[in-house]
């Protein structure tokens, strides 16, 4: 068995962690962390596992050794720690922001301080498997990407690697569990409730991992609206005229991309309410359903992406990771489709 460890488990992303560990055939949870329950059973706080497992919380300070250590901690945490989480585990698998990007000038302006360790970006792999499957199965620190990020990049990257991009425009709708378990005035419930707010129509931080891997002129936006979890990324993409992409084409290119991907599925219908992607569907899965429609009257096509952020867009991904870096099947332990009606 492969031991592991969840620092920073009592938050959204480390509780969906922690049910998919906990039921892992490969994988052992021998501790997980939190500063403020410490000393109280997991369930308290994720009620969901109640019957399930019977691990307490312990003070980060307490983390003994382990063979994986996940980093579920806020933003800015993971890179004050680093050195101590390095003498703990022989890989890290970080869900945080610190270590994504590999340029210390990007980080900076996105994030508004310098890096306290900027010696170490670039040293961990991009956890995003249909990019950096190669690197993964070698890798001792993974970076997993923004939940954001992932919608984005999986929509648009096959565009991309054909050359056919001339600009994109991403609007992405998100649930509220992307902002965290901590209340704030802006998920409070009489503030959130039946809610359309645009809270990031420029500047958001997932744009530099966004920028890293697709380059050249794309702009992104972000929209919170009334769910709990789910992102739908829409995908303006302005082609090099005189391209001619069609419906027939854009399927194309999209099966030569994500075919032979276990959590990749493209979804284009002719008929029904359910002919385009759609994040309630993948409540708990792992699954990144894709769509697009070529707009006949211009030089556009239109890709849509939706992810459970909770799942694909952080703790299902480290899980797909994980299973990577030890060679197990990339299936393993994230084989949950999603409910439907839900």
């Amino acid at each position: 068995m492969i031991t592991v460890a969840i620092a920073g488990a009592s938050g959204y992303a480390g509780g969906e962690l922690l049910r998919l560990l906990i039921a892992h055939p490969d994988a052992e949870v021998v501790q997980i962390t939190s500063e403020r329950l410490a000393g109280k059973f997991a369930h308290r706080t994720h009620p969901n596992l109640r019957g399930l497992t019977r691990l307490r919380f312990s003070p980060l300070g307490d983390l003994s050794s382990c063979d994986v250590l996940f980093s579920c901690l806020p933003h800015g945490a993971s890179s004050r720690r680093i050195d101590d989480f390095r003498t703990v585990a022989d890989r890290i698998v970080d869900l945080g922001a610190d270590f994504r990007l590999s340029d210390a000038t990007a980080y900076q302006r996105f994030y508004g301080k310098p890096h306290p360790r900027p010696e170490l970006l670039g040293r961990f792999v991009y956890g995003i498997a249909e990019l950096n499957r190669d690197a993964l199965r070698t890798a001792d620190l993974v970076a997993c990407a923004g939940c954001n990020a992932t919608a984005s990049i999986l929509a648009l990257r096959p565009l991309r690697l054909e050359g056919v991009v001339e600009s994109a425009v991403i609007e992405v709708k998100v649930g509220s569990s992307e902002a965290g378990n901590r209340a704030t005035e802006a998920s409070h419930h009489p503030e959130r409730s039946g809610a359309m707010r645009s809270y990031k129509p420029t500047g958001h931080r997932h744009m530099a991992e966004i920028q890293a891997v697709l380059g050249g002129r794309v702009h992104f936006s972000a929209t919170a609206v009334e769910m709990v979890r789910g992102i739908l990324a829409t995908c303006h993409v302005f082609v090099h005229p005189g391209l001619g992409l069609d419906d027939k084409a854009l399927w194309k290119i999209y099966r030569r991309a994500y075919a032979p991907e276990p959590f990749v599925r493209i979804v284009k219908e002719r008929t029904g309410i359910h002919r385009y992607p759609d994040p309630k569907l993948l409540a708990g899965s792992n699954y990144c359903d894709i769509g697009f429609e070529a707009d006949p009257h211009a030089n556009r096509v239109v890709v849509l992406s939706a992810i459970d952020n909770l799942m694909k867009g952080a703790a299902g991904q480290a899980v797909q990771a994980f299973n990577i870096m030890h060679g197990l099947p990339e299936r393993r332990g994230l084989e949950f489709p999603g409910l439907h009606p839900a």
